[in-house]
């Protein structure tokens, strides 16, 4: 199997990096401006709106693929953190806190931050383009 679907892994990984990217944005933006899903935004000036904002801006750089390794260090970092301050006082264990979503975008996030944009990026233009 891995000789098969291994040649197509570079293609793989960039729709992770976009649909990713796209699923974290929708969060910020449902943060900051209520939709979709027609909730009341968050003060932007609160913990909750830098989360927005960084969600919505990071998605959207991530799954563009321009300064991908920056915007997924820093998803991930926020990530992290908001695991350990609204899960963790729930309890450790991800799956009985309600942060199993938090951890699996930190490391999503870390892995992509380690990567780089890869194909189908708005980097990945510019580097052949330069070239």
């Amino acid at each position: 199997m891995e000789r098969y679907l291994g040649k197509y892994s570079a293609y793989f990984y960039a729709i992770l990096r976009i649909v990713s990217g796209i699923m974290f944005a929708i969060h910020g933006s449902q943060k900051l401006f209520g939709e979709p899903g027609g909730k009341d935004p968050v003060e932007l000036f609160s913990m909750m709106g830098f989360a927005g904002v960084v969600e919505l801006v990071g998605g959207l750089l991530i799954a563009i693929g321009l300064l991908t390794s920056y915007a997924a260090f820093i998803a991930s970092g926020q990530m992290a953190a908001a695991f350990f301050i609204a899960h963790v006082p729930q309890g450790i264990i991800p799956n009985l806190n309600g942060g199993e979503l938090a951890v699996l975008y930190c490391f999503l996030f870390l892995y992509i931050a380690s990567v780089g944009s890869g194909i189908w990026s708005v980097d990945g233009r510019r580097k052949t383009t330069l070239q």
